[in-house]
């Protein structure tokens, strides 16, 4: 089973995200900001990391970049989903090591499909 780390402060966000995911068949864990988040990819390394921009203590790109600096087994795959739209946030957020990016809200065909697109779903 693929798992997923859902990372937004909302738990509005989180809990539709995690009731989309288990219909896909994902195991998912929580987070509510990026250094909850980096702590959970240590001791449980997800396939995949759904990952919010703004959120308080580290934001998604602290988040994203603090990855980048880990030496983990597998890197996971990352899915900015935000509602930042711009191309200059798209762009960072790429840049930065994302795999894709998603905007808020999403439904399921939306999320599946760009979980296909970086190969986890």
């Amino acid at each position: 089973m693929k798992t997923c780390l859902i990372v937004d402060d909302s738990k509005v966000i989180r809990k539709v995200a995690r009731h989309i995911l288990e219909t896909l068949n994902f195991a998912v864990a929580e987070a509510a900001d990026g250094r909850e988040a980096l702590a959970q990819c240590h001791a449980h390394q997800p396939d995949v990391v759904l990952l919010d921009w703004n959120m308080p203590v580290m934001s998604g790109m602290e988040f994203l970049r603090a990855l980048g600096d880990e030496t983990l087994a597998k890197r996971p795959k990352v899915v900015f989903c935000t509602t930042e739209n711009g191309m200059a946030h798209i762009r960072a957020a790429i840049e930065a090591g994302a795999d894709e990016y998603v905007m808020k809200p999403f439904d399921r065909e939306t999320l599946e499909s760009k979980l296909q697109i970086v190969g986890v779903a």
